[in-house]
């Protein structure tokens, strides 16, 4: 995951100029090579990122909205865990997605669900935002964590390796499967502006009980959010979430929109119904969506 202004010119972000110091997909390609020949890379650029540097999950979390950075969030194989990428790209035509195109990436027909990490890429272009509600509406109503956002491109799918069109739009994403996953999100609205809100809400994801061990934290931010939105107080959604779960590391974005709500995942128990909302009350403009998602326990 990579800020807009670090692997694309600004060019094809916002209308601006400036030269570019590399393609996407060279970029994509160099980055790939880096990782073992087994791994799957999902690539996504953003406006913006949060990172918890290397080192112990204990880090100070860092939101990063001006500047070159990114990141890598590397997934381990645990047994009895299913990690699956998906992607669906817009069809011009606007044809509806087939039911066997989401069951075999295992977002339906699929009772180990349990959390789904859903990115719409290009959502300014014609039709884009209603494709990226469509297809989370195929399976919003199950009882799963729901939660991502609207990010600036896609960089890089494995094993996808033609370039994409640079007016394509679609979705893409990551789906955890498994009984001993476990998650929660909280949406912190509008009006949580300032860091007595923001406790609240994660006291709220810390009441989840969700376990702190071999678990990550996520953070999908508006990128109108941040220091401006706190006048002009830094860090202080990040910093929050690490006074109540300071061994957890925390990774995400700022984007143009955010996807979520209140829920837990460990059983059959929501903290606030996501399937008995309408698909586009899951979607939501100056607001973040924090998670946890949590990989088990080791044996």
């Amino acid at each position: 995951m990579a800020d807009s202004e670090t692997f694309i010119g600004l060019e094809e972000c916002h209308g601006h100029k400036r030269a570019r110091k590399r393609t996407s997909m060279e970029t994509a390609f160099a980055l790939e090579k880096l990782f073992p020949k087994q791994c799957q890379v999902l690539g996504i650029v953003t406006p913006g990122i949060v990172v918890t540097p290397m080192g112990s999950g204990s880090s100070r979390p860092q939101e990063i909205e001006i500047g070159e950075s990114g990141f890598a969030l590397l997934f381990p194989q645990v047994e009895g865990i299913k990690i699956q990428p998906f992607h669906f790209i817009k069809d011009p035509k606007n044809s509806p997605l087939e039911r066997h195109q989401l069951t075999e990436v295992g977002l339906l027909d699929n009772p180990e669900l349990r959390v789904v990490l859903v990115f719409g890429y290009n959502c300014h272009k014609v039709g884009a935002a209603s494709y990226l509600q469509r297809v989370v509406g195929a399976f919003s109503d199950t009882n799963i964590i729901l939660a991502g956002g609207h990010v600036d491109r896609l960089l890089s799918l494995t094993p996808h390796k033609s370039p994409l069109s640079i007016d394509a739009s679609g979705v893409v994403g990551l789906s955890f499967s498994g009984a001993r996953v476990q998650s929660a999100t909280v949406l912190l609205g509008e009006d949580v502006n300032d860091e007595a809100a923001a406790a609240a809400a994660m006291q709220r994801l810390k009441a989840a009980h969700i376990p702190e061990h071999n678990t990550v934290g996520l953070m999908f931010a508006c990128v109108g959010r941040g220091f401006q939105f706190y006048g002009a107080r830094e860090n202080v959604e990040a910093d929050t979430f690490r006074r109540f779960f300071p061994g957890v590391p925390l990774f995400g974005f700022f984007g143009n929109g955010e996807i979520g709500c209140d829920r837990i995942v460990t059983g059959n128990f929501t903290l606030s119904k996501c399937s008995g909302v309408a698909d586009t009350d899951l979607f939501h403009s100056y607001t973040t969506v924090m998670a946890l998602v949590h990989l088990g326990s080791p044996k």
